[in-house]
């Protein structure tokens, strides 16, 4: 009893701690985007400075409709000392630019009024794509968990073999020529094996076997239902492939390093002493006490794929996800899709580190919750 009050105790404390940590780094990235050069409204007195102030009306009201230029959401980015300095234009347009975009508020008031939007999960709507920032998550985040998740699995299926048969035969010359290839891994990041894949595979310059981009092809619709399946993997292969390799090598080595220290512990000593043969030894005993401490490391696993490796490839090729969604939105300066995108990641990278705390006492019981909640 004692225990599952103190393990309530520590994750209700973490729960907490989200607030002012997810707070304070909202913070930090809006005050980067005050400093930052640039923005959706600069963009626009680039493209109109040579035109007059009546063409420029047209234009920005053909761009995004009639009530363009009256909507006032929450747009991020205090550029008026920048925008009011642009010569050619009507200070009145440069007004109602600012207005459009909402930078005609305070910074303070702009940042409070988007997080207590936040709090309703309302994130505003696009500066470019005139559609909400939730529905734009909403339609790319699948294809970032989908990759997350393939290549997790993928990983696990083949690092904890792996790490166990390096463990066993530590020194051997199976074991030297692996760890090469785990320094490959190591060494070269994701998007540059994305690309070697597609000059040797994509139709880059050898052999056309799998597509360059997208996640499934234009008449996917019209496919049965074997042939989406189908489909599907024939365009996820490339990227998983290239998220694998470069994601392994972590995993291997930890996993080798934890059996390696279990094998010399004494209950090992004590097991090959009652006559138990090496493989009762090492599956009946080492690798429950070995694979808890690699299970435990899922989350945390799933949060360096999902943030990194995953954001790169979805990049290269294509792959429209909240990876290639965020890049996008900060090459044009779209910071109602910035700073939601920001918010979800952050969110999620803390719900994950949180379940692989929480895996960790599972596993664990030995952690003492009372001093970690302190």
């Amino acid at each position: 009893m004692k225990y599952g009050s103190a393990m309530t105790t520590y994750i209700l404390r973490r729960l907490l701690l989200m607030i002012p940590t997810l707070f304070g780094i909202m913070v930090l990235n809006f005050m980067i985007v005050q400093a930052a050069p640039g923005g959706p409204v600069e963009r626009l007195q680039a493209q109109l400075t040579d035109v007059t102030s009546g063409d420029a009306t047209s234009r920005i009201s053909g761009a995004g409709g009639s009530d363009t230029l009256s909507r006032v959401d929450i747009k991020m980015g205090d550029m008026s000392s920048i925008y009011r300095g642009a010569r050619g234009l009507d200070p009145e347009l440069i007004e109602r630019l600012e207005k459009m975009y909402g930078f005609d508020k305070p910074p303070h008031e702009r940042f409070l009024l988007m997080m207590g939007n936040y709090l309703t999960l309302d994130f505003g709507e696009s500066f470019y794509r005139n559609e909400k920032v939730t529905t734009l998550i909403a339609n790319t985040l699948p294809v970032t968990i989908s990759l997350g998740l393939w290549t997790t699995l993928i990983i696990y299926f083949i690092s904890i073999p792996l790490g166990i048969r390096k463990a066993v035969a530590d020194g051997s010359r199976f074991d030297v020529a692996t760890s090469w290839l785990i320094l490959i891994g190591y060494a070269i990041p994701s998007f540059l094996f994305a690309i070697m894949l597609i000059i040797l595979f994509a139709g880059g310059q050898y052999f056309q076997i799998f597509p360059m981009k997208g996640l499934v092809s234009d008449n996917w619709e019209e496919l049965s239902t074997l042939g989406k399946i189908g489909d599907y993997f024939w365009h996820i292969t490339l990227p998983v492939v290239a998220m694998v390799i470069s994601g392994f090598a972590y995993l291997t080595m930890l996993t080798k390093n934890y059996f390696i220290e279990e094998i010399s512990k004494q209950y090992v000593l004590t097991a090959r002493a009652k006559g138990l043969t090496e493989h009762q030894v090492l599956y009946r005993h080492v690798f429950r006490n070995a694979m808890l401490v690699v299970i435990a490391g899922l989350p945390a696993a799933l949060i360096g794929i999902l943030f990194t490796g995953a954001f790169l490839i979805e990049i290269v090729f294509s792959l429209n996800g909240l990876g290639l969604l965020g890049f996008e939105a900060v090459i044009n300066r779209d910071y109602p899709v910035v700073f939601g995108t920001l918010f979800i990641f952050t969110l999620l990278g803390l719900i994950l580190n949180l379940i692989g705390d929480i895996v960790y006492m599972l596993v664990d019981p030995r952690i003492d919750f009372e001093r970690r909640g302190a």
